[in-house]
């Protein structure tokens, strides 16, 4: 069984993603997927080039975008399927969030360096430019020197069993509310977010409400749901079997639309390989398409 689809995609034009939209598309096509939606981390820079690799390729490309936002003091992730890309209502949002992810993260590194480690604004930006540096791009720059700096910290991050996830457990140790390194939340607001969605042409999606960042409940989805959301994303690799349950029968109650997606990157989550999810299907995107403003 193959997944026609997967809504849920990072190109390099993600800080932290490794493929390039040509490489994406062509293994789409490779593991004969039907649509596809790069959808990067506060950025629309894959497109128009996404488009039209997808249409020599064969595969639909559905324009998109992961928006960082904020609601009740938690991180959400907000896609946008089908967003038009060329709207400078769109543009605006993105430039928003990504000044105050910046923000974010220069004070984050400001953290790090007065806690004694050894990094640099200018060595994390030349990792990840043009985009700005998530929490685990930060992480991902102090570790990839840690047998150099031989910092005793780091070492633990190190072992065999915590290389996989390495970046992803220092940022909970050091990035994480209460931790050392934690700095206030600059996200855009949630809610003024969805208050803007219907001109940028997208379909407002929650990605992965069970993560452990959202933790997303009932109460949250109904309320989201008045301001606009339609769509859940059900089907994804954050979500263990009873998750994955939980939030089916909750987009079944609420009226949204339930979708799939890996939240493929690459190196930076070994863990998922392109193509693993096989839960979506085409009649996502059509459900999807019939709620577009």
């Amino acid at each position: 069984m193959t997944a026609e689809i997967d809504l849920h995609i990072h190109s390099n034009k993600s800080s932290d993603g490794d493929f390039s939209p040509f490489h994406i598309i062509q293994m789409a096509k490779r593991t004969k997927m039907r649509a596809i939606s790069i959808a990067d981390h506060d950025t629309v820079a894959a497109y128009p080039e996404a488009l039209r690799f997808g249409e020599e390729a064969g595969v639909e490309v559905i324009p998109s975008v992961e928006l960082t936002t904020i609601f009740e003091d938690r991180e959400f992730h907000l896609l946008l399927p089908f967003v038009n890309w060329k709207k400078k209502v769109v543009a605006d949002l993105v430039d928003q969030v990504s000044e105050r992810r910046r923000r974010e993260a220069r004070e984050r590194i400001q953290k790090l360096k007065e806690l004694g480690f050894d990094i640099s604004w200018k060595e994390v930006v030349k990792n990840s430019a043009p985009r700005p540096p998530l929490g685990v791009t930060i992480a991902q720059t102090l570790l990839k020197k840690a047998e150099k700096t031989g910092d005793p910290r780091l070492k633990k991050y190190l072992e065999e069993n915590k290389r996989t996830f390495a970046p992803y457990y220092f940022y909970k140790d050091y990035f994480m509310e209460g931790k050392p390194a934690s700095v206030p939340r600059r996200n855009v607001n949630l809610l003024n977010v969805l208050e803007k969605t219907p001109k940028t042409g997208g379909v407002p999606v929650l990605a992965h409400p069970g993560a452990y960042f959202q933790q997303v409940k009932k109460e949250d989805l109904v309320l989201l749901k008045e301001r606009g959301l339609e769509g859940l994303e059900v089907y994804t690799s954050y979500h263990d079997p009873e998750q994955t349950k939980f939030y089916k029968e909750l987009a079944e109650e609420l009226r949204l639309v339930p979708t799939a997606g890996s939240d493929f990157h690459g190196t930076i989550k070994p863990h998922i390989p392109f193509g693993f999810l096989k839960n979506g299907g085409y009649w996502m995107v059509e459900e999807l398409r019939k709620r577009r403003p």
